[in-house]
């Protein structure tokens, strides 16, 4: 009876593995994270892309998907994004924050996974649940039981601020924040603790607007920025800032900090320094513009604001300079699934197509230490997203969408 079981235990086995799913994908060309690869097919097997070559020759059974006009890319990573906030012009951040439920925000932000996913975006780097603890997290381990369908989520939970330098604020009653404070020691604890919450990255604001009349100021020193890195490092995990004033951004450089969010007042000195010390700059373009808008700039009649000339120059510094530029919009200030105005913008700002793309695609997944995602290789994630056209030739492209495949399960826009 032993070698009978074990028979029946082969065949069993062997008729599940035949049962995984293959499917090969036929577009005009691929992007696979690096360069364009015309007349390339990509074989999927289960969860895993299998094989990358001009002819692939499949096992009867396979799925043959013949995609004529489209390009096959990697799967799209969005660098900064808040899915548990939706467009300031709908809903100021303070009345979000401050008059939203929990319940209601959970429920806003499993919309907002659903349109980013379907926009081709598989993986999000959620930068801060502004004052609901760390729904994030939560959101994250639904999403691996399958209770909710949507991009991968890196989490940074509470993110971590001054004392008395974040809102809301209010004169007349003690108002919950949008995030943790902390000083001094005490900051060892908070990174902890938030490490113990579930978080991948820890996020801290390096500066804030809580100068006088709200001007944007330096928060944390060096040494307190130390040893939030230092901390989180023990444990594997990466430190980003939001820094948009220059001694903000030198102070979280030289802290030890993975990447710099927004970066407004970045110059030739400061993106120097950046370089020197390999931090890597996400610039939010589209979140500037969209600020700009919501306050009655219209971008195809009026004059560009001071603010945004200041921004174009900012990032054409930061070209120059060669330090490393990743993807992310701050999506949630605008609407989610909206998430490809900032890929435009950074064209529009001056790179080209296949800068862009890369962005997106695979420096984005090296930088935020995503091994097997952010390009067409054997043995990688089966994140796919087929476009009608050719983003190397027009950028727009990004933005039509024919089929999105998670983890090798295809998903139709």
């Amino acid at each position: 009876m032993h070698w009978r079981f074990h028979l029946v235990l082969i065949l069993l086995l062997g008729s599940m593995l035949s049962r995984t799913q293959s499917i090969l994908l036929i577009p005009d060309r691929v992007f696979d994270g690096e360069s364009f690869l015309d007349g390339w097919q990509v074989l999927v097997q289960g969860t895993l892309i299998k094989e990358i070559k001009p002819v692939i020759s499949v096992d009867k059974g396979t799925t043959i998907l013949k995609l004529p006009g489209t390009t096959l890319m990697p799967g799209m990573i969005e660098g900064h994004s808040h899915i548990l906030l939706h467009p300031y012009d709908e809903t100021s951040w303070n009345d979000q924050v401050l008059t939203e439920s929990r319940s209601e925000r959970v429920l806003r932000a499993a919309l907002h996974l659903k349109a980013s996913l379907m926009a081709g975006f598989t993986t999000l780097r959620d930068l801060g649940t502004e004052g609901v603890d760390y729904a994030d997290v939560e959101i994250k381990q639904a999403l691996a039981k399958g209770i909710l369908i949507g991009p991968d989520l890196i989490c940074a939970g509470r993110a971590i601020v001054a004392t008395g330098s974040y809102g809301p604020k209010s004169m007349v009653f003690s108002s919950p924040r949008g995030a943790e404070e902390a000083d001094g020691q005490d900051l060892i604890r908070v990174v902890r603790d938030q490490i113990g919450h579930g978080v991948d990255v820890i996020k801290i604001y390096a500066d804030y607007r809580w100068g006088p009349f709200g001007a944007a100021m330096p928060t944390f020193s060096i040494e307190e920025i130390k040893s939030i890195v230092e901390t989180a490092a023990s444990s594997g995990r990466r430190v980003v800032a939001h820094a948009s004033t220059k001694e903000g951004m030198r102070r979280a450089i030289l802290g030890g900090v993975s990447t710099i969010e927004h970066g407004d007042e970045g110059d030739a000195e400061i993106f120097a320094l950046m370089k020197k010390f390999k931090v890597s700059l996400c610039p939010t373009l589209a979140a500037g513009e969209a600020i700009m808008s919501y306050k009655g700039w219209e971008k195809n009649t009026d004059s560009l604001p001071d603010r945004i000339k200041a921004k174009m120059m900012s990032f054409k510094l930061a070209l120059q300079s060669g330090v490393k530029i990743i993807f992310g919009g701050d999506v949630g200030v605008f609407a989610h699934g909206e998430n490809a105005r900032e890929l435009l913008l950074m064209k529009e700002y001056g790179m080209t197509n296949i800068e862009v793309l890369k962005t997106a695609t695979s420096i984005n997944a090296d930088v935020f230490g995503l091994d097997h995602k952010g390009s067409i290789k054997p043995g990688y994630l089966a994140d796919i997203v087929i476009v009608m056209g050719h983003p190397g030739e027009d950028l727009k492209a990004v933005q039509s969408i024919k089929l999105v495949m998670k983890s090798g399960k295809i998903l139709q826009p």
